[in-house]
C-alpha cells in the first residue's frame, strides 16, 4: 500500500430514482434552449430525485483513491439527440452547494460509434464536443464533506450551439499509452467513485480524473495495463490517486488542470520527481510517490502478477480507434492466455465489462460461454489471446 487508508467505507446507491427523461423537442430551433427531465440510468448511485432537482443521496462518507473522505453521488441522464449533427453544445442548470460541497455537470458525444470521454459544462458557456454528433449524454456528479448540506442541481437544459472555440476540439488518432507508476488500491469493502463495492481480489483500475470513469458496471473507458510479460484489461471505477483532475493522457489543450506538464505526465509524477507544484498535489499534500493509476487487488496480484508498486505500460483505450471487444461474464474475470486453448499458460485477465483490444483472430479450442459456443479466439496483444466465446465483438481479419 503507498499510504495507510481508512477501510470504513459503505457503499450506497440510492434506493429510488425519480423520472427524469432527456428528450428534445423535434419542433425546436438549433438555438433554442430545450428543457431537460432526467432519470438517471443504470450506473448511476447515491443519488435521489425531489421535484426538478437531483441531489445528493444518503449514503455515508467514503474514501476512495484519492484518499479523500466524502459523501459523493453519480446520475448518468439518458441521452439526448438533435435533429442535426453539432460541434458544441450549451448547458444550463442551476445547483445548490451548501457547507463546502460541489455539484458538476459534464456532456459527452456519440463520435464515431462510441462515447467521448465526459467534458465539464460551465452552465450557460458553450462547451466543445471532440467532433461533431447529434446525440449527447449529460451526468451529474455531486459531492460533499463527511457531514452538512447536500448539494443539488435542477432546471437542467441543452441546446446546439456554433459559438465555441474551434482550438479546443481535438480527437487523437490512436490510443495514448504511457509509462506511469502503478500502486495497490485495496479497500475491499468500500467503495469506489462510480458506487461499486470493492470485493476481494477485485478488477479495476483508478485514474486521476472523472473525464474517464465508466458508470458502475460499465467498461465504457477501460485500459490496457502491462507489464514486461504480462497485461490486464480493466475498467475504470474509481478516481485517484493523489488528484481528481489530472487528466494526464490528454494533451494540453484539453487538460483540465496541469496545462504546462507534457502529455502522459502525471502530475503525481512530475511534484515527486520534480518538485512541481511545490511537490504538492492539487488539495495541497505532499506527493509521497508519482503514483499515475491505482489497481485493485485482483489486477494487481493476479493479473499482472506483481508484488510491490511498480511501473507499467498503460493505454487509455477510449482515446483511440481500433478494434474492441466487450468482456462479457458475470463476474471477476478472464483469463488471457498465450495461445488459442484454455490449456495455454496464463499471461494476463480481463475484469468484468472491461474494453479488449483486438488485433486479429485465429482458430483453436472450441469454447462455451456467454457468447455461445465458438472456436474463435482474439489476440488482444502480441502472444496473448482470449475466447471469443466470452467476448461480445465483430468479426475480424485472421491472424
Amino acid at each position: 500500500m503507498r499510504i495507510t487508508r481508512c477501510a470504513q467505507l459503505t457503499a450506497g446507491l440510492a434506493a429510488t430514482l425519480a423520472i427524469f427523461t432527456a428528450t428534445l423537442q423535434s419542433t425546436a430551433a438549433p438555438t433554442d434552449p430545450v428543457a431537460v427531465t432526467a432519470q438517471p440510468v443504470a450506473g448511476s448511485s447515491n443519488v435521489k430525485v425531489e421535484g426538478s432537482r437531483i441531489i445528493l443521496g444518503d449514503a455515508p462518507a467514503a474514501i476512495g483513491s484519492s484518499e479523500i473522505k466524502q459523501r459523493s453521488g453519480l446520475a448518468e441522464l439518458t441521452p439526448v439527440r438533435f435533429d442535426a449533427a453539432t460541434s458544441a453544445v450549451v448547458v444550463g442548470y442551476t445547483s445548490g452547494t451548501p457547507d463546502g460541497s460541489s455539484a458538476e455537470v459534464d456532456v459527452r458525444a456519440w463520435v464515431k460509434d462510441k462515447w467521448t470521454e465526459w467534458t465539464p459544462a460551465k452552465s450557460g458557456t458553450p462547451t466543445a464536443l471532440p467532433g461533431a454528433s447529434d446525440q449527447v449524454q449529460l451526468r451529474i456528479v455531486v459531492s460533499a464533506p463527511p457531514a452538512g448540506g447536500s448539494p443539488w442541481v435542477g432546471d437542467v437544459t441543452v441546446q446546439p450551439t456554433d459559438k465555441v472555440d474551434p482550438s479546443r476540439m481535438s480527437i487523437q488518432a490512436a490510443p495514448l499509452k504511457s509509462r506511469v507508476f502503478a500502486t495497490r488500491e485495496g479497500l475491499v469493502g468500500g467503495t469506489t467513485a462510480n458506487g461499486h463495492v470493492i470485493v476481494n481480489r477485485d478488477h479495476f483500475v483508478a485514474l486521476p480524473s472523472r473525464r474517464g470513469l465508466s458508470a458502475n458496471g460499465s467498461g465504457t473507458y477501460s485500459v490496457k495495463v502491462c507489464t514486461a510479460s504480462r497485461c490486464a484489461f480493466e475498467p475504470v471505477w474509481d478516481v485517484g490517486p493523489w488528484n481528481t483532475k489530472d487528466d494526464y493522457w490528454n494533451p494540453s489543450a484539453t487538460r483540465e488542470m496541469w496545462k504546462d506538464l507534457p502529455q502522459g505526465k502525471p502530475e503525481a509524477q512530475a511534484a515527486y520527481q520534480d518538485g512541481y507544484n511545490g511537490g504538492k498535489d492539487q488539495f495541497g499534500r505532499t506527493v509521497a510517490n508519482p503514483a499515475g493509476i491505482d489497481l485493485a487487488d485482483g489486477t494487481f496480484w493476479d493479473g499482472l502478477a506483481l508484488t510491490n508498486n511498480a511501473w507499467v505500460d498503460v493505454t487509455y483505450l477510449w482515446t483511440g480507434d481500433g478494434g474492441r471487444g466487450t468482456v462479457s461474464i458475470s463476474s471477476g474475470y478472464l483469463n488471457v492466455r498465450n495461445a488459442a486453448s484454455s490449456s495455454g499458460a496464463i499471461v494476463g485477465m480481463a475484469g468484468k465489462s472491461a474494453q479488449v483490444t483486438v488485433e486479429c483472430q485465429t482458430t483453436g479450442q472450441s469454447v462455451t460461454g456467454s457468447q455461445g459456443t465458438s472456436n474463435i479466439w482474439l489476440r488482444v496483444h502480441p502472444g496473448m489471446y482470449v475466447a471469443k466465446a466470452w467476448v461480445s465483438a465483430g468479426t475480424f481479419g485472421a491472424c
